[in-house]
C-alpha cells in the first residue's frame, strides 16, 4: 500500500464498524415499533401489524400504515365466542407473540387464568 497502518488506523476501523452496527440496532427498532405499540395495547391484529412494521419499513408507507394501525382503538368481539372467552384467547394468543409459555391445567385453562363462571 506504501504506508503502515497504526493503532490509530485500527481504532477508526473499530469505531466505523460499531458505528455501522448501532445504526443496524437501531434501524431494526424502529422497524418492530408498531408491533411492541400493538402488543402493548393488546391489539387483536397485533401480529399482522408486527410483521407489517418490518416488511413494510423500507418502503416507508406500509411501516406508516402499520404504525397507525396499531394505535386504532380496538372494539372487534368474535361473535363466535363469548366476550370472557375472546379476552382470554386474545390474552393467550399476545402471550405467545410475547414469548411467554403457559401450562394449561388438566381442564384444558390456563393456569394462572380465573377459573371462576
Amino acid at each position: 500500500m506504501g504506508f503502515k497502518l497504526d493503532h490509530w488506523d485500527y481504532l477508526t476501523f473499530l469505531v466505523i464498524i460499531a458505528a455501522g452496527i448501532s445504526i443496524l440496532l437501531i434501524l431494526f427498532w424502529i422497524a418492530g415499533l408498531p408491533g411492541k405499540i400493538a402488543l402493548s395495547r393488546r391489539h387483536p391484529d397485533a401480529e399482522a401489524v408486527k410483521i407489517m412494521g418490518y416488511a413494510g419499513f423500507l418502503a416507508v408507507v406500509p411501516w406508516i400504515n402499520a404504525f397507525i394501525w396499531a394505535f386504532k382503538p380496538t372494539d372487534t368481539v368474535d361473535i363466535r365466542r363469548f366476550p370472557e372467552e375472546e379476552a382470554r384467547a386474545m390474552e393467550k394468543e399476545i402471550g405467545r407473540l410475547q414469548g411467554e409459555s403457559r401450562s394449561p391445567d388438566k381442564d384444558g385453562r390456563d393456569s394462572d387464568s380465573d377459573n371462576s363462571g
